[in-house]
């Protein structure tokens, strides 16, 4: 290997690295040289550089100590020069934790690991979705994309941030959005309605050319953009103002003891949907019936769909055919 790639490969590396190999280099050096000095004080290599490291640290065991002049003038020299240098990188590495840590706060370094979720847009929503992740599922890691913050800090929310447009190839790569779990675009509520969904239509688009299986949850609030949502890739649609409206309605038509908003406010905290395709067990068998097996295991069925038809709280003896999907509940995080 010449000495022109050694200088290459030497300079191309990170500051830290290049200071940890002077100091080793240097207190090699001075190991040898104290060793050459007093071989009686320092009968090894190995010990004049456990001498250097000490005295250059300024801990100074004493376990080993030069006793001639020419000693003497070498702990000289080391002190005069290898303090200074162990003092440097000790600097140099609080400075470099200090950046990075600012680096990762402001949203500018890439997220390396996998199976993540990636939460697109920073609101009121996105902020309590996080929280809510965090208490129930504090297993899973999330990345955060937004292009309006300025920092996040993980000890306020457990999120790695991305500061970005999310619409660009850049920016999802620093998600590491070909190994994501799956994406949720919320609306952002700065701008009028159709632009809003203008923007996480193009999201989806920029989304599903780099990961063309990922299932993508996108927040829609014109129902005119639905479709235009689906053809974008988007796999979910969660319409906000639909299920707004539906929730106003009950609210003005409620009982008089009935809290329509707050019961469902409290049933998505601590449970959750699924659906599940009926087992050969239960064809032919009756809701009723159904009910009560589903009931021991802690599953409340809610209704049926059928060639894609929803039956809520059917009649009780309305019987389970192959190919229809439970709807139920389960506690959450189950």
């Amino acid at each position: 290997m010449s000495i022109r790639l050694i200088k290459q490969i030497y300079f191309k590396l990170p500051l830290l690295i290049k200071l940890l190999i002077s100091i080793f280099l240097f207190m090699f050096i001075f190991g040898y040289l104290i060793h050459i000095a007093e071989p009686d004080q320092f009968p090894s290599i190995f010990d004049g550089i456990w001498w250097a490291f000490i005295t250059g640290a300024t801990v100074g065991y004493g376990d080993f100590v030069p006793s001639t002049p020419i000693g003497k003038l070498v702990t000289i020299l080391l002190i005069l020069t290898g303090c200074s240098l162990i003092a440097f990188y000790i600097t140099s590495l609080a400075a470099s934790t200090f950046r990075q840590e600012q680096a990762i706060e402001e949203g500018r370094v890439a997220f390396k690991g996998s199976h993540h979720l990636v939460l697109i847009g920073w609101n009121e929503r996105s902020r309590r979705l996080i929280e809510s992740i965090a208490q129930s599922n504090s297993h899973i890691q999330m990345v955060l994309i937004d292009t309006t913050l300025g920092h996040v800090s993980f000890s306020d929310y457990p999120v790695h941030f991305i500061q970005g447009d999310p619409t660009e190839d850049l920016v999802l790569k620093k998600a590491n959005i070909k190994l994501a779990e799956r994406v949720l675009i919320t609306t952002d509520t700065a701008k009028n309605e159709r632009d809003a969904d203008n923007i996480t239509i193009l999201t989806a688009v920029a989304i599903r050319g780099n990961h063309p299986t990922i299932p993508i949850i996108a927040e829609i609030v014109t129902s005119t953009q639905i479709e235009n949502a689906h053809r974008a890739g988007a796999t979910t649609i969660i319409r906000s103002n639909d299920f707004t409206s539906v929730l106003f309605y009950q609210e003005l038509f409620r009982q008089a003891t009935s809290k329509p908003f707050e019961d469902v406010f409290h049933l998505l905290g601590t449970q959750q949907f699924y659906h599940e395709e009926v087992q050969k067990d239960l064809e032919g068998v009756s809701f009723q019936d159904t009910v009560v097996r589903l009931r021991k295991k802690q599953q409340i069925l809610l209704g049926i769909i059928r060639d894609d038809r929803y039956h809520i709280n059917p009649s009780p003896t309305f019987r389970l055919k192959k190919g229809d999907q439970l709807i139920g509940l389960i506690p959450r995080g189950k």
